[in-house]
């Protein structure tokens, strides 16, 4: 929007002055070079001035300009004492930078830029005078820290063996407002990763190397610069708390996929093993008594083994609170129970202390889960 003064000093007829906005990005040739400042035409406007400290932070910048050059700036004040519309190259430069960010978000640019420094979190690199940020998580396998037992200082020691590496990047992310550049490596090349995971499908069986193991899974390598994600409820039937008692880095396990979803593969241990649940869909019933052992308290009361990867869950309101419920039934000890639902295909079962006839079970039965 561009702002208009009015001038009614030659008599009665009145003179319109066409102002920029505060702001704005305007462009024109050097119309005169002087020691402290440069003049630059910029019709229809009038004459713009660079001078002061905004002269004095692009000094060396100026040295080089010339008469005719093209320059663009900023309008930092519309009209000064002076009638100049005073302008900042400095303001204009970092508008232009946050400007080509955007489109390097949009066309998914690749650069090569050098590691600057590492953090706990990820990777510093500088793009065009501006600090910006590689997360830890947008690495590729072959950079990405695998350290066994997750301990910060430890990924932080192998992030600081990139410092002064290059690697191909891609902006993910800018944020003028806060001066923030966020870059990704695995997104550097996803036509090449396209292709690669183009070669996969969903129930291929493979044989893979552990890379990396978290709280919640299991990183394999399919190939290289290709990784899969083992979720903690897909690496056993029964009960896993922590991935790292059953897995090894460089261990070699077999797994299946199971889902390949926006450049990302998801794959199973467990599916490449016989489903223990299927050996009760023919014989396990609302209101039959069992016994098994309880495994585990979670919010919703206690899991409940019956046999090595089938659990079901007795809930708390069934004692009337969760207090009740642990002062019943003790980790570790077995119990008979009867069963209030079964949906084996679904791996949901809940059940109620003790022998109950099936007429007094609850009609509720609600909060099945998968003995997760």
């Amino acid at each position: 929007m561009k702002t208009e003064t009015k001038d009614a000093s030659v008599g009665a007829e009145e003179i319109v002055k066409v102002r920029p906005s505060l702001e704005e990005l305007v462009e024109g040739p050097i119309i005169t070079v002087d020691k402290a400042a440069v003049y630059i035409d910029l019709p229809p406007y009038g004459t713009g001035i660079i001078y002061g400290r905004e002269f004095m932070a692009v000094r060396d910048l100026l040295k080089k300009a010339n008469v005719g050059d093209l320059v663009k700036a900023k309008v930092v004040d519309i009209e000064n004492e002076n009638g100049y519309i005073e302008l900042s190259l400095k303001e204009a430069k970092q508008a232009l930078i946050w400007s080509e960010a955007e489109l390097a978000i949009k066309d998914k640019t690749i650069f090569d830029l050098t590691i600057k420094d590492a953090n706990k979190g990820g990777l510093i690199i500088d793009w065009q005078g501006v600090s910006g940020f590689l997360p830890a998580s947008q690495l590729k396998p072959d950079h990405y820290p695998r350290v066994e037992d997750s301990d910060k200082d430890k990924i932080l020691k192998e992030l600081k063996k990139l410092v002064g590496t290059k690697i191909a990047v891609t902006m993910i992310s800018a944020n003028p407002k806060d001066g923030k550049l966020i870059f990704s490596e695995k997104e550097s090349n996803p036509e090449e990763r396209q292709e690669v995971i183009s070669k996969y499908a969903v129930g291929d069986e493979l044989s893979c190397e552990v890379t990396g193991v978290v709280d919640f899974g299991v990183f394999l390598k399919i190939e290289d610069g290709l990784e899969g994600l083992v979720h903690i409820s897909e690496l056993d039937w029964g009960l896993v708390e922590d991935p790292r008692v059953m897995f090894k880095v460089k261990d070699t396990v077999k797994a299946k996929i199971i889902d390949i979803k926006d450049g990302k593969i998801s794959l199973s241990i467990k599916a490449l093993k016989d489903n223990p649940w299927k050996a009760f869909e023919k014989t396990l019933k609302r209101g039959d008594v069992i016994k098994g052992v309880v495994i585990k308290y979670n919010k919703h009361g206690a899991l409940v083994s019956i046999q090595e990867g089938v659990a079901g869950l007795v809930h708390n309101s069934t004692f009337g609170g969760e207090e009740k419920l642990k002062e019943a039934l003790q980790l570790g000890k077995n119990y008979p129970f009867t069963v209030n639902l079964f949906e084996p295909k679904e791996q949901k079962m809940t059940l109620v202390f003790g022998e109950q006839k099936l007429e007094d079970l609850p009609t509720d039965p609600t909060h099945a889960e998968k003995g997760e």
